[in-house]
């Protein structure tokens, strides 16, 4: 007589379990999608999410939300260098595939501007010698909307020890006028439209005209990667979208004059 196997037959899988297998493969294959560290550095699991909280949830805390993006294991740097602005970059392709409509958008915009307050508030900053420390100036030009990704250069240059004042949609005659009082050591025009690159021009070479040594002025923004004459076109002395390129290139000219 034969032995009853306590664990019954072997069968081959059914077909839902073959279903239930495929799908399973099929999620995880997504999630390690989302996991991979994108171009920007930035993971796009965490982006995702930080998107769907600006858009979708509808008490917000940005404090709330900043501990929540603590468990994707990101410093309140990487918050405001890459998945802040990565974020604001999707709010505006959702707009224009109309995933999203402006009023969404902007909301979303402004909850994005709380949290990178709540994580500035964590920065830690370089010490320097508050005799000598860098002043700058971040604009967004005269008729420009945007001001999140002016907020977040001004962010990078406090953790870098500079005093920044911002200027937003002032005319040109109260841009030179902040210039000439404040003196400041760099001067970081934030351009999202390229309509907006000739008031930058006259901007520029206005504030060349007002000293014997005007403030390192530089070009940032989505216009500073989509044309490699934008250098030349506005006059300004460096393009980046880094705010250390800024720092470092008046840190560089600042010696360059003290050895004259």
């Amino acid at each position: 007589m034969t032995q009853d196997d306590p664990y019954g037959t072997t069968r081959r899988p059914s077909g839902r379990f073959d279903e239930h297998a495929a799908l399973a493969s099929e999620v995880i294959s997504i999630l390690k999608d989302r996991q991979v560290v994108g171009p920007s550095g930035a993971r796009q699991i965490a982006v995702d999410y930080l998107v769907r909280v600006v858009t979708t949830r509808v008490d917000f805390d940005a404090a709330l939300v900043l501990e929540e993006m603590s468990a994707y294991r990101l410093t309140h740097d990487a918050l405001i260098d890459l998945y802040i602005p990565k974020a604001a970059e999707h709010l505006g392709d959702m707009w224009m595939t109309s995933d999203l409509d402006f009023a969404s958008v902007t909301v979303g915009a402004m909850r994005l501007q709380a949290l990178l307050g709540e994580a500035a508030h964590g920065l830690t900053r370089v010490h320097t010698d508050h005799s000598d420390t860098p002043h700058a100036l971040v604009v967004v030009p005269e008729a420009e909307q945007h001001f999140l990704g002016a907020s977040v250069v001004a962010a990078q240059l406090r953790r870098l020890g500079c005093d920044v004042g911002i200027s937003i949609n002032e005319s040109s005659a109260h841009l030179l006028g902040r210039v000439e009082y404040d003196r400041p050591d760099m001067v970081l025009f934030s351009c999202a439209r390229a309509s907006a690159l000739e008031t930058i021009r006259r901007s520029v070479k206005k504030i060349r005209q007002l000293g014997d040594v005007p403030p390192v002025l530089a070009l940032g923004g989505p216009c500073a990667v989509i044309a490699e004459t934008t250098r030349d076109q506005t006059g300004v002395d460096l393009v980046t979208n880094t705010a250390k390129d800024v720092v470092g290139f008046v840190t560089k000219r600042k010696k360059a004059l003290g050895r004259r």
